[in-house]
């Protein structure tokens, strides 16, 4: 059951990234060109997102088991620190650069997109670095 239940949402979670256009460098490049041909279309995918991501875990807050029958772990930590901060402003210059974040380079490289598969390679190798080395 837990395999199913994973399938069905990695699926999901794909078709919705393609659907949103969020696999697309070109519209990435558009929504982060705040002073050229701004493309607002990604805000509203991420707005999209945050609803069904506030509803998810105010359900989720009530439960004490998944739907795979894992306990639920949910953050409770508040705190904003250096290492937050440093790692929110490393994504988020990554995205910059590569016009993907983690999910959506997933996908894209499942497509074919042959740029995708190149930030994959480059984001394992940065968790391999940081697991081995900065986590010793």
């Amino acid at each position: 059951m837990r395999s199913l239940i994973a399938l069905v949402s990695g699926l999901v979670f794909g078709l919705g990234l393609i659907a949103g256009g969020m696999t697309d460098p070109a519209k990435i490049k558009g929504f982060l060109d705040l002073f050229g041909a701004w493309d607002p279309s990604l805000a509203l995918v991420m707005g999209g997102a945050i609803a069904i991501a506030v509803l998810a875990f105010a359900t989720a807050r009530r439960r004490t088991r998944s739907w795979s029958g894992d306990r639920m772990e949910i953050p409770t930590s508040t705190v904003i620190d250096r290492r937050l901060i440093v790692g929110g402003l490393l994504f988020g210059v990554g995205w910059g650069i590569a016009r993907f974040c983690p999910g959506p380079a997933l996908v894209a490289m499942g497509s074919g997109v042959g740029l995708a598969g190149l930030f994959v390679v480059a984001m394992v190798a940065g968790m391999v670095f940081h697991d081995r080395i900065l986590q010793p």
